[in-house]
């Protein structure tokens, strides 16, 4: 896959993350300019993660069906007229559904940018595709809250949702000109009366769904560090908010890193082999954070080891676990990123639930989530490997 593909990808790819966090830092302006509170403009949140979990759904089979460059197209110019509406938002509730419908156009490039990355790599060409992608997941929690600090306190809340449109607009362009269809011509188009039994064989194939239960599982621990560690940094440990950026950025620079040297090792081994082994430093370091945090140590520095590593390995699973899942899935692969993604967003939200739900005032919830998805992530990633290489088998002797 060329460097211009791989250029748009991510930036398809960064629509999710950057309507994200791009805007929280704008929540207290929002909510003085709506004359509300800072809890009812987060419904606003609420409402763009509603529409990626239904948006991935729908667009999966639509590419099988169309292809994927209409579809794509459709997202992108939904996503940048959505974005405007968003900036001149006469009150709380038109923003709220424009950022659905913003999150129903943004989740094409989620949903897509994966199908695309199947139609044109195997295995190891997409797992090192995706891993040169996860930059984007990297970067995203560092450099959009700061930009969008910025842009909140110079030209006010309205001018972030304007450089979405920005943004998004000069992606539409580069996809019209510069990201032919990629699937095959000689491929059979899905029709669309079929999605739920698409979806039905996919959640059937036990390979797939292991696969995507790992990479969702992982993610989940990355949700909880993401939902507990303002508390534990700031308010648990004394860390001045304008230095929290940087703890979070070095955990995300190791997740960067890693990402890039799994692209260097897949080379020599395969991302079935990276992912079986990044696992288990994953576990290892989910249990060493949980140890650290039951001493309730007075230092933060040993609860940021074991965390860093936690984080850093993210880099390895993740884009192993998304290129086994999509790996041979051809006239479904549409269905199959939408799936994919549906049930990884669906895993972790539910981890960052739990993480509120056990507060107690300690480190320990964060910590008890984190290692409880370790040990879930070898469970399943191991089954489904012997899965895999039972299926290997039977398809050798046939």
């Amino acid at each position: 896959m060329n460097f211009r593909t791989i250029l748009i990808l991510g930036a398809l790819s960064a629509f999710a993350p950057l309507a994200i966090d791009f805007y929280l830092p704008a929540f207290p302006a929002m909510a003085l300019a709506f004359g509300t509170d800072e809890q009812h403009v987060q419904v606003t949140l609420a409402a763009y993660f509603l529409g990626l979990s239904i948006g991935q759904l729908v667009y999966g089979p639509i590419a099988d069906r169309f292809g994927r460059r209409v579809p794509l197209l459709t997202g992108v110019v939904l996503f940048t007229a959505a974005s405007l509406a968003c900036a001149f938002a006469p009150n709380l509730e038109w923003l709220i559904g424009a950022r659905f419908i913003q999150a129903l156009g943004g989740c094409a490039g989620m949903v897509i940018s994966r199908a695309i990355v199947s139609d044109k790599c195997d295995a190891v060409g997409s797992a090192k595709v995706f891993s040169q992608l996860m930059l984007v997941m990297g970067l995203a929690p560092i450099l959009a809250p700061m930009l969008g600090g910025l842009l909140v306190n110079t030209t006010g809340w309205q001018s972030i949702f304007l450089v979405l449109t920005g943004f998004s607009a000069l992606a539409a362009v580069a996809v019209a000109l510069g990201l032919p269809e990629s699937m095959p011509a000689n491929m059979p188009r899905q029709p669309l009366s079929g999605s739920l039994r698409q979806y039905g064989r996919l959640l059937a194939d036990r390979v797939f769904l292991g696969h995507a239960l790992t990479g969702g599982i992982a993610i989940a621990g990355m949700f909880a560090y993401i939902a507990g560690s303002p508390f534990v940094f700031i308010k648990l440990y004394g860390v001045p908010a304008e230095h929290f950026g940087w703890l979070f950025g070095t955990n995300a620079a190791g997740f960067i890193l890693v990402a890039q040297v799994n692209a260097r090792l897949l080379a020599k081994r395969g991302p079935a082999f990276l992912l079986a082994r990044a696992v288990w430093v994953y576990l290892a370091a989910g249990v060493a954070l949980l140890a650290v945090s039951a001493l309730h140590t007075e230092k933060l520095w040993p609860l940021l080891i074991p965390l860093f590593i936690c984080i850093a390995s993210l880099g390895c699973i993740l884009p192993n676990a998304s290129a086994c899942a999509m790996n041979g899935q051809g006239a479904r692969a549409g269905s199959a990123s939408a799936l994919l993604g549906c049930l990884q967003f669906s895993v972790a939200a539910g981890a960052a639930s739990l993480v509120g739900i056990l507060y107690d005032g300690t480190a320990m919830p964060m910590a008890l989530v984190i290692s409880l998805c370790g040990a879930l992530v070898v469970s399943v990633a191991m089954l489904t490997r012997r899965l895999q290489n039972a299926r290997a088998l039977v398809q050798a002797q046939v």
